[in-house]
């Protein structure tokens, strides 16, 4: 078994952003992690505080995505959200979206495959991004958006069954 836990994140090229992190689940559990609105909701939340009041999946091609944090302790700028959309999906190996983080204005599209591979006892998620310029991609970086994302996965990870 692959005892890999943590997130790691490399750059290809100039636009592309891959991300990827093993858990000790199947990946049904993972793929459903991943669609499901009450499931996103318990932790895809980033740093402790957060909350997500608001969260729309619909996990079918061309279905709504709209997830909206909160964190009351960080006074007036404690909102932002993120829209998009469900391009493709292949229960339970598969998700290719678009994406767009309104900060509060909105960043350029943000293209997403995530794919669910059994790996061991568990699974390996590649979370591929693609965006549309290398400009883009270091905004994305210099934000730190890899400490969030391990956040929200060992939260994930500990709702999952082993």
């Amino acid at each position: 078994m692959n005892t890999m836990t943590k997130l790691t994140l490399k750059t290809e090229g100039d636009t592309h952003i891959v991300v990827t992190r093993h858990f000790n689940a199947k990946p049904e559990l993972v793929y459903r992690a991943h669609t499901e609105a009450a499931l996103i909701q318990k932790w895809l939340l980033g740093p402790d505080g957060w909350t997500m009041p608001i969260c729309i999946s619909e996990a079918r091609p061309g279905g709504a995505i709209r997830y909206e944090w909160e964190n009351p302790s960080k006074g007036k700028a404690s909102r932002f959200h993120i829209t998009g959309e469900f391009l493709e999906l292949e229960p339970f190996s598969r998700i290719v979206h678009v994406e767009r983080m309104f900060l509060p204005d909105p960043t350029p599209d943000n293209h997403v495959e995530t794919r669910f591979d059994q790996e061991g006892e568990g699974t390996l998620m590649t979370m591929r991004m693609t965006l549309p310029d290398a400009a883009t991609r270091a905004q994305m970086l210099a934000s730190g958006m890899e400490h969030g994302m391990e956040m929200s996965y060992v939260r994930l990870e500990g709702m999952l069954p082993s």
